[in-house]
């Protein structure tokens, strides 16, 4: 045995021991309101778009509803799409007003190419997008369709998770939703031959509309 390695070893463990009983204040309570780089300086939008664009998603910026809908006719066109299936009542509503063609039947679900929801919050530090359980179209349209789209609202941007949070919490109260869920960008599946595979289960394509209410 060396005596002199095990000796070493019992004074790191002891180090462990002796840091591991002291009860230590979070020394990095303000992390996630610090910037997210030196001289952070820019809106929280732009920030939102360039992790969001990071993360493989794509970021649209709609000034109005009227944007949202040519917006939409414009990526219809472009990828060819017809089967866009709106769970939520919101949504339903501002596509008809507009006369923009949706399912809305459940039993339509399933063959569904786009699934277009509402959210909670926009996260801008890493470009996710907060879902709640509580909207009816819950998870479901965030996870199968091949393609998902968002519409948020500017005013719905923050800076980090608990600020999202925070807003569920002032818009719910005392009814919580049940299951809150982030997304960011594509789904991503595990290892295939030692290589990670974006949107290879779930959703392949991530779009956020990002409908300007702020002015």
């Amino acid at each position: 045995m060396n005596i002199r390695n095990t000796t070493a070893k019992e004074r790191m463990l002891k180090k462990i021991r002796q840091a591991l009983l002291q009860k230590r204040e979070n020394p990095y309570a303000d992390f996630e309101d610090s910037p997210l780089y030196k001289d952070e300086a820019e809106p929280l939008d732009v920030t939102f778009a360039r992790e969001l664009v990071r993360a493989s998603g794509n970021f649209v910026y709609c000034d109005g509803e009227i944007s949202v809908v040519e917006n939409l006719i414009l990526l219809a066109e472009e990828l060819k799409l017809k089967k866009m299936y709106a769970w939520e009542p919101g949504i339903q509503q501002l596509l008809a007003a507009y006369g923009f063609p949706v399912y809305i039947n459940p039993h339509q679900f399933e063959t569904a190419e786009v699934g277009i929801t509402a959210c909670e919050a926009l996260i801008a530090r890493n470009g996710s997008v907060l879902l709640a359980n509580a909207e009816a179209a819950g998870r479901r349209l965030s996870a199968y369709p091949p393609i998902h789209i968002v519409i948020g609202k500017a005013s719905q941007l923050v800076m980090d998770f608990k600020h999202g949070f925070k807003k569920v919490q002032d818009k719910f109260g005392q009814e919580m939703p049940s299951m809150l869920t982030a997304v960011t960008g594509p789904s991503s599946t595990a290892e295939i031959e030692s290589k990670l595979v974006s949107g290879g289960v779930g959703t392949k394509q991530l779009y956020v509309f990002l409908v300007e209410d702020r002015f």
